[in-house]
């Protein structure tokens, strides 16, 4: 999955061009995918079992059951033919936390689907078929950044133009950079899913009647200076660039940075956070990532002890999708 995504909003069709600087962190989305042979006369069928939601249901391959739509569209269009298959899906972060988690659910069903068979597929072409999947066979709204960052891994300046088309620059970090990383970046899950369909509409809607260039400006500027900063390996500056983002994130509509999220950002604030990013577009719920102060430990405990917020685990990783075979 990824955190702070600076420059999100840009990389949409609404957008046509953009830019995105985003992290990829561990731990992730693990998929686990068994082929069994039919036997004579038997139906395709697929064992689905999603964790996060403690459903487990059958269903054929080409009759879903429309539970789980992305996963079901996924498996329709990628298990191969004459086999059954059983299918577990594990998270390490609560549904609707803004993370990018759908997208590397998807990332993660493609690629072990494929290696099932025996076959291969590039980051890149990961990427673009989780993304395919989303807009073309669901319809739905989707930039392009999250799939990157789980087919990836790493830290990117993903540039974009004309939509879809990506250019991914993955950046030379020092090992100093990844270890200062890992040490000040905590991100909390704000106690609820975000659920802001209402909002992201508006958002859509505005843009689509003004000058859609003026208002992404501000977040195509954060994504190049926070760039421009991990490479330097100035997390300050990098800091910087996130609360930039954030507020020109809230100038789109108010009710990107939700109430919960504010209360986060100002106890952050108070202990000397040099930085903050509301993850994905934002909205009631979901969670912020923040970048702390030389010594976070004063910050960290004070958010372990608030309520209706939760810490969670997760590390930058220079990692992206890959695949174990258990055999």
């Amino acid at each position: 999955m990824r955190v702070l995504d600076a420059g999100g909003w840009t990389d949409t069709w609404f957008a046509g061009h953009g830019a995105v600087c985003n992290l990829a962190v561990s731990q992730g989305t693990e998929i686990s995918v068994t082929l069994s042979r039919l036997g004579r006369g038997r139906q395709a069928e697929v064992d689905l079992w999603v964790r996060s939601f403690g459903e487990r249901y059958r269903f054929a391959v080409h009759a879903p059951p429309n539970r789980h739509p992305l996963l079901e569209t996924t498996l329709r269009r990628w298990c191969p033919p004459g086999v059954s298959v059983n299918v577990e899906v594990a998270s390490s972060v609560p549904p609707g936390s803004g993370l990018g988690t759908s997208a590397s659910v998807v990332v993660a069903l493609v690629a072990a689907l494929r290696a099932a068979t025996g076959g291969t597929i590039d980051a890149h072409g990961l990427a673009a078929e989780a993304h395919r999947i989303e807009t073309e066979d669901l319809g739905r709204q989707s930039g392009v950044q999250d799939q990157i960052a789980a087919a990836h891994g790493g830290a990117n300046l993903v540039v974009v133009g004309p939509y879809p088309a990506t250019e991914v620059h993955t950046l030379p970090l020092s090992i100093d950079t990844w270890e200062e990383l890992t040490r000040r970046l905590v991100t909390v899950y704000l106690g609820a899913p975000h659920r802001s369909s209402s909002v992201h509409e508006a958002v859509i809607a505005r843009l689509a009647s003004s000058d859609p260039d003026v208002l992404l400006r501000p977040l195509r500027s954060a994504a190049h200076g926070a760039a421009l900063a991990l490479v330097a390996g100035d997390i300050d500056a990098y800091g910087q660039a996130m609360t930039y983002n954030t507020e020109a994130q809230a100038l789109l509509h108010p009710g990107l940075v939700g109430q919960r999220a504010g209360a986060v950002i100002e106890l952050a604030s108070s202990h000397g956070a040099v930085g903050w990013k509301v993850n994905g577009a934002g909205g009631d719920g979901g969670s912020v990532t923040i970048v702390c102060p030389e010594d976070p430990a004063p910050l960290v405990a004070e958010l372990d002890s608030t309520g209706g917020v939760t810490r969670l685990q997760l590390e930058p990783t220079r990692q992206g999708a890959r695949v174990v075979d258990s055999d």
